[in-house]
């Protein structure tokens, strides 16, 4: 068995950022060419983490209800990853076109994510379901608009994930 000094800068570096209280240990990484078996014992390693398209499920206690007529509606602000899922009707039988959108800010511009748009003069009542994911940082926000009484945006929004992307489990969900 051989033991060798390991002269990796990134490696010391990662080794620093992933173990804080080794910082000023103040040894170098060696190497050996034995074969040590690790067991991980963490419920990742087991399979019960819950796969994350499972995390962004609609939930009783997770929903933040919106709604928008002839109106704005901010439908989330806080830093983190969210689904938001609406239907939207509008009358188009007016004389000029209808807008339905969800924009994104930063408090500065917008830029539109989603926009439905009723064609005036055409008789009837269209209507659409959008389900979407975004991720808002420090400052921005996702609004719903509707331009007109006749335009109607309801839905909801849910967290999923955190903005440094740990996933949020639906309220009452306990994994085993």
């Amino acid at each position: 068995m051989s033991t060798s000094n390991v002269t990796s800068e990134a490696l010391q570096l990662k080794l620093r950022q992933l173990l804080p209280s080794q910082q000023g240990f103040g040894t170098d990484l060696s190497a050996s060419d034995t074969i040590i078996p690790i067991i991980d014992l963490t419920a990742a390693a087991e399979g019960s983490d819950v796969p994350s398209y499972l995390q962004t499920a609609l939930a009783f206690g997770s929903q933040t209800v919106f709604q928008a007529q002839n109106n704005s509606v901010v439908v989330a602000q806080t830093p983190g990853f969210y689904r938001v899922t609406a239907f939207i009707s509008m009358e188009s039988n007016v004389t000029s076109s209808i807008p339905a959108n969800f924009t994104l800010s930063d408090g500065v511009s917008s830029k539109e994510v989603f926009e439905a748009l009723g064609v005036g003069g055409t008789a009837g009542v269209l209507s659409n379901f959008i389900d979407f994911n975004i991720f808002l940082t420090a400052g921005e926000n996702c609004t719903a608009v509707s331009g007109s009484s006749d335009v109607f945006i309801r839905g909801s929004s849910r967290q999923i994930a955190t903005a440094n992307g740990v996933l949020v489990a639906p309220a009452g969900f306990n994994p085993q």
